[in-house]
């Protein structure tokens, strides 16, 4: 059974920076599709960034280059690594991969939206205050 297992989030202040981990079981394979994708009580799901086995990497327009999106393979690990936080930022994160048999969604990995998305954490929370 596929896991995914957040870890990293918190509350920050603006300007600062936090990392967010995924512990990534069950779900290995050459071919992957996975991301992260946040949410606001009450707002629409917005994906931040996705990364595939092709080495391409997606971003979210807001992100506006402060956010990196990493996986390392050896330990079967995701990251987010997010820089120059700010209120707008404050969400819930849920990691988030795709069925690795299924071609489709592989190559749709970071078409806008997260229905691509089979698998789900559940999420850890980041808030940025003053």
């Amino acid at each position: 059974q596929v896991q995914l297992q957040e870890s990293g989030g918190g509350s920050v202040e603006p300007g600062e920076s936090l990392r967010l981990s995924c512990q990534l079981s069950q779900l290995t394979g050459d071919r992957y599709c996975m991301g992260w994708v946040r949410q606001v009580a009450g707002r629409e799901r917005e994906t931040v960034a996705s990364i595939r086995s092709d080495q391409t990497e997606n971003y979210a327009e807001f992100t506006t280059g402060r956010f990196a999106i990493s996986r390392d393979n050896s330990n079967n690990m995701l990251y987010l690594d997010m820089n120059h936080l700010g209120p707008e930022d404050t969400a819930m994160y849920y990691c988030v991969a795709a069925d690795p048999t299924k071609i489709g969604a592989w190559r749709a990995c970071h078409a806008r939206g997260s229905g691509v998305f089979r698998f789900w954490g559940r999420g850890t929370q980041v808030t940025v205050e003053s």
